[in-house]
């Protein structure tokens, strides 16, 4: 999403956070619990566990929609492929892939071209389905076609109720534009002619209401990341850009992601996509049309530390490397399975995931990639999602919960992969706002919790911004999850998941349950560890298990 869309985000759901306790520090999880936020003790790992200790390189996979590999506090960080030579047509290293420097694109095709918007899942089976039940008398079907059309109906309604929503988001961003362009004159009034900066805005006169408070800290953001803003003027033409992005967003999703007659992969990817098997597709291009979301979740796992510039990386010893799969639309089965493959076997041994959606047409390709990368001890991490639902009874996939059963006659049962890390969202408040009023939750899906919302990472073209979602959550616990293997190598994915869980900072307090109208729980029953990811603990945790794993001389 955008900046515009974000801050607007920020500031109506945000705006009693920011009038009881300021602006949010960009580095504001970085230090300890009880400090004024629940931090993830990253300062204190660094200064007092670390320092000193050898460390051994950490790849870690972003599936996601791309990464700028080019990004100033990204380059020295990322992965490169020792045995590809750049840029001549060749698969060198005979691993499938030619030309797979920093990683692979299982969603762009021959001559260099990429998926941009897709459709989602829901309208996929909506489409593939209609044909079939949109006229259908369920009392004349089977008991297997019941249970298609059951399927087919819900997709349906899912359709329906989510062009509706884009259709009034796109009405409320033309309403909000005219709120906005109002405010920003506003501003631009109690400025007068004198000089338009940081120390002006602030002093502007807010006692006109809410809509200058507003434009206030809409300015305020875009200052702080623009120098090229001079004037009112000026900063109306950024905004109205930003507002005009998001309005082709919601529009992208009428015309693309929720039309069933839409399908960009037969011209574009060019694979047999009946073809489940099929692994060797795609083109080398890493960053893609929109690397706007895997560059900032790649960011946090790991941008360059130490280097006086942007921000630091939660993992110091890391590679970071690319494999798209996720485009403006739902990601499909297919190319995520075959991109937790790739990963693992190009050398990643923990792979962020910040992507889901509510159908899984083929999650057994998913489940076999997960069983495979359990095989070779890769650690996965998973974003749990921005729907303020219940993931023990609401759908989400993918998921660590295998769909096939195994055991002995009465006793076989579904088992759960032990190489998943499903994370919720945490916020920047303390007490009963201490969890993301967005995130997904759940006492036996979710595992742990870490901070979500105003996160501050990198951007495409050498920009930064905060963002929020579980998306940036899940990367928390990746670089975490990155910086226990570096320092504990010996250290199995099981293991690494252990400490991560056994030494989360629990919260033994009620806290707002996100979906509800302010019901109050313990935070404990939100997740199976009950606690939020601290980095130290778990690195002391770490240092008192034996390791199992055995290391490839």
């Amino acid at each position: 999403m955008t900046k515009f869309f974000n801050l607007l985000i920020a500031f109506f759901v945000c705006f009693t956070y920011m009038n009881a306790q300021g602006p949010v520090p960009n580095d504001w999880y970085y230090g300890n619990p009880g400090e004024g936020y629940t931090g993830i003790s990253m300062h204190k790992a660094y200064e007092e566990f670390i320092k000193g200790k050898p460390t051994q390189t950490v790849v870690v996979a972003i599936i996601d929609s791309g990464v700028d590999f080019y990004h100033e506090d990204l380059k020295d960080n990322m992965w490169v492929n020792p045995g590809e030579i750049p840029g001549n047509g060749i698969d060198d290293d005979r691993n499938g892939y030619a030309d797979d420097i920093h990683g692979w694109n299982f969603i762009g095709g021959p001559g260099g071209k990429n998926v941009g918007p897709d459709t989602y899942e829901a309208t996929r089976v909506y489409g593939a389905l209609r044909y079939k039940y949109e006229n259908a008398d369920e009392s004349k079907l089977n008991k297997e076609q019941k249970e298609e059309y059951k399927r087919f109906i819900k997709a349906k309604e899912n359709v329906e109720a989510e062009k509706a929503k884009a259709q009034s988001g796109l009405a409320r961003i033309n309403a909000l534009e005219m709120k906005v362009m109002a405010a920003l004159d506003l501003l631009g009034n109690a400025i007068g002619d004198g000089a338009f900066n940081m120390e002006t805005v602030d002093a502007a006169d807010d006692s006109q209401g809410q809509d200058i408070v507003m434009a206030k800290m809409l300015a305020a953001q875009y200052l702080s990341g623009d120098s090229k803003i001079k004037n009112i003027d000026d900063l109306k033409k950024v905004v109205k850009s930003d507002i005009d992005d998001d309005k082709k967003r919601f529009q992208d999703q009428l015309d693309y992601a929720f039309n069933p007659d839409y399908d960009p992969r037969a011209t574009i990817v060019m694979d047999n996509y009946n073809d489940p098997n099929e692994r060797y597709y795609g083109n080398s291009d890493v960053i893609g049309p929109d690397a706007l979301h895997g560059t900032h979740v790649g960011g946090i796992v790991g941008a360059v530390r130490n280097n006086e510039i942007g921000m630091d990386g939660v993992a110091s010893n890391v590679k970071i490397m690319s494999v798209r799969a996720v485009p403006d639309g739902d990601e499909r089965d297919k190319d995520v399975a075959n991109a937790i493959r790739y990963a693992v076997d190009n050398g990643a041994s923990v792979i962020n995931m910040s992507f889901g959606k509510g159908f899984g047409t083929n999650k057994e390709l998913v489940d076999e990639a997960v069983r495979y990368a359990e095989s070779k001890d890769v650690l996965l991490v998973h974003a749990a999602g921005n729907s303020a639902q219940n993931n023990d009874i609401t759908d989400n996939f993918p998921n660590a919960q295998y769909d096939k059963k195994t055991g002995f006659l009465f006793f076989k049962k579904k088992r759960k992969a032990k190489n998943w890390i499903e994370v919720g969202a945490s916020s920047f408040k303390e007490g009963e706002d201490a969890v993301a009023p967005f995130s997904n939750y759940g006492q036996t899906m979710v595992d742990v919790f870490a901070p979500g919302m105003r996160i501050y990472s990198t951007m495409p073209n050498n920009e930064y911004a905060q963002l929020q979602g579980t998306s940036m959550a899940s990367p928390v616990v990746a670089g975490v999850a990155a910086v226990i293997r570096s320092v504990y190598p010996k250290l199995t994915a099981e293991q690494v998941k252990e400490a991560i869980m056994k030494s989360s900072y629990k919260l033994n307090h009620n806290v707002k349950v996100p979906g509800t109208n302010g019901e109050l729980a313990p935070f404990s029953k939100l997740s199976v560890s009950g606690g939020i990811v601290n980095l130290y603990d778990a690195l002391v945790y770490a240092s008192t298990m034996k390791g199992k794993k055995k290391i490839k001389k």
